[in-house]
């Protein structure tokens, strides 16, 4: 039997407190290595951790699992104040995620703080969809208290043609107006969110609130629809305290912007993707960037979340009325 002393056992459980655990029930992400082979689970535990959940589950947004403790470097913080309830079978119609604060039902999309850190452009997101996965999962706009769902389309549960590459969510408190016009883009909001890519190195559950540098954004036009696409980094990745800029990120992850935007360009068409060429054969379907299809930086960044930011104000005051929108 091996011993470990308190001061080991304390540390590995402080550090098992940080990885990013799966705060629906659907799937657990601990893809980290042990603090040493004692702590390693075994090939058939991490299997029996990853199978989708079959019933109803609420677990807090950060668990203590001393045998699966990982490294800062493997992980991406949540706010530990949040939690998801997991209702139906994943992938289902009826499959939901919905959220907690501190014990009582919230929606993601009214109840979250746009703003974590406004001053270093710090702000909270919402992860809907885990990076290298394919479900298109979303807060359900249209539902009372927005819960996640996974997109239907022509009566079938949607998935991407691909994986994504990154952790894929949305910010809370904004709206994409379907009825402005951006003046410089001469489109119309998408009456969503606006979405957020967190570029990062890890995983990051479904349904965990993450605070991420905001930081890019690329000005996407999908369908004759304004869609933007924020790009950034949890402030728990390892590489965030040398980002504070577009430039710096570009540097820590190069051509990770490029292959953003070639994959939101692409995910729609008719080509196929092979990591090794690219896309080829596409003779349709791609959608198109504005503003000279240019990754703004974080100043123009942030004063898109303000804009929306009011947008969504407006809609929640009663100034704008919502079109099948649940404002609960």
């Amino acid at each position: 039997t091996l011993m470990i002393s308190n001061q080991a056992r304390g540390a590995a459980i402080m550090l098992a407190m940080a990885p990013i655990m799966s705060t629906s029930g659907a799937f657990v992400h601990s893809v980290a290595r042990p603090l040493q082979a004692a702590f390693a689970p075994s090939h058939a535990a991490r299997s029996m951790l990853l199978r989708p959940a079959k019933n109803v589950a609420s677990r807090p947004a950060i668990q203590q699992h001393a045998r699966f403790a990982a490294p800062a470097r493997q992980f991406s913080r949540i706010h530990m104040k949040y939690s998801t309830k997991e209702v139906g079978t994943f992938p289902s119609e009826e499959y939901r995620v919905f959220f907690f604060d501190d014990g009582k039902e919230i929606s993601p999309w009214h109840g979250i703080p746009t703003w974590a850190d406004k001053s270093k452009n710090i702000v909270n997101a919402v992860i809907e969809i885990t990076k290298n996965t394919r479900p298109k999962m979303e807060v359900a706009t249209k539902e009372t208290l927005n819960p996640i769902k996974q997109d239907m389309k022509k009566g079938k549960l949607r998935d991407y043609p691909l994986d994504i590459f990154w952790n894929y969510g949305m910010i809370p408190k904004t709206w994409e107006n379907p009825g402005e016009e951006h003046p410089e883009l001469k489109a119309f909001g998408d009456d969503d969110p606006v979405d957020v890519v967190e570029i990062g190195s890890a995983p990051i559950a479904r349904g965990a609130v993450v605070q991420i540098k905001a930081l890019g954004t690329l000005a996407m036009i999908d369908e004759g629809e304004l869609d933007w696409k924020v790009i950034g980094i949890s402030t728990a990745d390892p590489k965030a305290a040398s980002i504070q800029s577009l430039a710096d990120l570009e540097r820590e992850f190069p051509g990770q912007v490029d292959r953003i935007r070639d994959w939101f360009r692409n995910y729609k068409s008719n080509g196929t993707f092979d990591p090794k060429t690219g896309w080829t054969g596409i003779t349709e379907g791609q959608n198109s960037f504005g503003l000279g299809e240019k990754c703004m930086d974080e100043k123009y960044t942030a004063k898109v979340i303000d804009e929306t930011a009011e947008s969504y104000h407006k809609l929640l005051t009663g100034a704008i009325k919502a079109e099948k929108l649940s404002l609960k």
